[in-house]
C-alpha cells in the first residue's frame, strides 16, 4: 500500500463499531443472564480475542460479521478453561477479563502476543491482590503471562496512580464477585463505558466525580446494544478532513462520549473547521455525525485532564500539529510509552523521517509545524494506531509513503485502507 498527496478528499463515510464498548458487550454479556445481541460489533483482530476467550469458558457466542449474540450464563456460569487463554494483541481484553478471572472459583492463567508480553499488568496486580485474589504475573516481571482466580474477593477502596479505564473496569468487574462495596478513584476521570454499560445490565454502580463505585453480586440481564462508530477510528479522518487539499468529509454515527472525545476540542482548539450534526444518544452513549473540511490549523497545548479523553489519538493529532503553524506541545502523556508501542518514540522517529521538526520529551512531544513532509517508508512497529496516523500523513507528503506492515490496521479497523480510496476516487 503506497500513498501519494492527495489533490482532494470528499464523500460520507462511517467507520467500524466502537471497540470498547465491543469488547465490554461480549464480556458484560457473558457474565449476564439471557441473550445479548450486538449490532454494529468491530469485527476486529482485538475483539475476536475476547470472544474466543469467553467460548473457551463456554459462552456460546454466534458471530455474523458486525451482528454477535452472546448466550450468557451469569455471573457464576464460567467455566475453566482447558488451556491458556489467547488475548493476542489487546490489552483491553488482558486487564478487563483478569477483574473477571480474578473471581472465578478456579485458577486460569492467559498470555498475548510479544507486545502484550511487554505491556505493565503490574497495575492491575496490585488492587487484585488488595481484594484478595490470586494472580501472578508467571515471569515474575510485572506482565503476561498471567495466573489467577480460585480465591474469595473483598471489596475495597482502590486510588488508582493512573488514570485508566483498563484499571478502573478491572478492578470494577472484580467487585462484581466482592461483598459490599468497591469503588476506584482516580487522578482525573477516564472513559465510562463501562460504568454506562454495566448500569444498562442492571448493576448497582455509581459516579462521583473522580470516584467510580459498584455493589458486588448484582443481577445482571442481557441486552440489546446498537454499537456506534468508533471515534478513535473516525479520528485519522477528522485529521485528513482538516489537513488536506479541498476535503470536505461526513463521518457518520461516530461515538462521541466526551470522556472519549478530546481530539473533537483540539481539532476546534487548533482552528478545525468542525461540526456535530443529528447529535442523539444511542444504547446510553452520545453519538453523531461528524463533519470537517480543509482548515488553517495553528499549534496548542494539549496537556493535563484532556490526556486520558484521547490517549489512543495522540499519534494522529501529531501528524495535524505537524501540518499546523507554529508550535504544539504534548504533554502529560507518558501513558504513550506503554502502548502496542512507545508511541512517543515511535511517532518521533517517523515524523523526522518524513522532515517534521519534532522533538521527543520524557511525557509527549514537542511539534514546530509548516514544514513540508516528504513520503518515505513509514516504520509501524506492528502498532496499528501509528500505521493509520501515518497514512494521514502520506496523504500531505511529497512523494510515495508506504509502511513496512500494512497489515497492522487489522487490530481496529479492518478496512481503513480501502474507506480511505473510496474518499481518493
Amino acid at each position: 500500500m503506497a500513498i501519494t498527496k492527495v489533490k482532494s478528499l470528499k464523500g460520507e463515510i462511517t467507520v467500524p463499531g466502537d471497540k470498547s464498548i465491543s469488547h465490554r458487550g461480549v464480556m458484560f454479556g457473558a457474565i449476564s443472564d439471557g441473550i445479548t445481541e450486538l449490532n454494529g460489533f468491530l469485527d476486529g483482530a482485538d475483539c475476536r480475542s475476547t470472544i474466543s476467550c469467553f467460548r473457551a469458558m463456554g459462552i456460546d457466542i454466534s458471530q455474523e460479521k458486525d451482528h454477535v449474540i452472546i448466550h450468557g450464563k451469569g455471573l457464576h456460569g464460567l467455566n475453566a478453561p482447558a488451556n491458556m487463554l489467547d488475548v493476542g494483541n489487546s490489552g483491553t481484553t488482558t486487564r478487563l477479563i483478569s477483574g473477571i478471572l480474578a473471581g472465578q472459583p478456579f485458577v486460569s492463567s492467559l498470555n498475548g502476543d510479544a507486545s502484550i508480553q511487554k505491556r505493565p499488568m503490574g497495575r492491575i496486580i496490585t488492587p487484585l491482590s488488595e481484594m484478595g485474589a490470586y494472580i501472578r504475573s508467571l515471569k515474575d516481571n510485572g506482565c503476561a503471562p498471567l495466573e489467577m482466580g480460585g480465591k474469595q474477593l473483598h471489596s475495597i477502596h482502590y486510588d488508582s496512580p493512573v488514570a485508566s479505564a483498563q484499571v478502573k473496569s478491572c478492578v470494577l468487574l472484580a467487585g462484581l464477585y466482592a461483598d459490599g462495596i468497591t469503588s476506584v478513584t482516580e487522578p482525573v476521570v477516564s472513559r465510562n463505558h463501562t460504568e454506562l454499560m454495566l448500569s444498562g445490565f442492571g448493576a448497582d454502580i455509581k459516579s462521583e466525580g473522580l470516584t467510580a463505585s459498584i455493589v458486588g453480586n448484582p443481577k445482571l440481564l442481557g441486552q440489546k446494544i446498537a454499537v456506534p462508530g468508533d471515534i478513535s477510528s473516525a479520528a485519522y479522518f477528522i485529521a485528513a478532513g482538516l489537513i488536506c487539499d479541498n476535503a470536505d468529509l461526513l463521518i457518520k454515527n461516530v461515538n462521541t462520549n466526551p470522556t472519549r472525545a478530546g481530539i473533537i476540542k483540539v481539532a476546534k482548539d487548533m482552528g478545525g473547521k468542525l461540526e456535530l450534526l443529528n447529535e442523539r444518544i444511542v444504547s446510553g452513549e452520545p453519538v453523531a455525525d461528524i463533519h470537517v473540511c480543509t482548515s488553517s490549523l495553528h499549534g496548542c497545548e494539549i496537556s493535563g485532564d484532556i490526556i486520558p479523553t484521547l490517549i489512543d489519538e495522540l499519534p494522529v493529532i501529531a501528524v495535524m500539529a505537524s501540518a499546523a503553524t507554529g508550535t504544539t506541545i504534548i504533554k502529560d502523556a507518558a501513558e504513550l510509552k506503554v502502548k502496542e508501542s512507545d508511541r512517543i518514540a515511535t511517532v518521533t522517529e517517523n515524523l523526522k523521517a518524513m522532515g517534521a521538526d519534532v522533538t521527543a520529551t520524557d511525557d509527549g512531544m514537542i511539534i514546530v509545524g509548516g514544514k513540508e513532509l516528504q513520503g518515505t517508508t513509514i516504520k509501524t512497529y506492528k502498532d496499528h494506531r501509528i500505521a493509520m496516523a501515518f497514512a494521514v500523513a502520506g496523504l500531505i507528503a511529497n512523494g510515495k509513503t508506504d509502511f513496512d506492515d500494512e497489515k497492522c490496521p487489522v487490530i481496529s479497523y479492518p478496512n481503513f485502507f480501502e474507506t480511505l480510496n473510496r474518499l481518493l476516487s
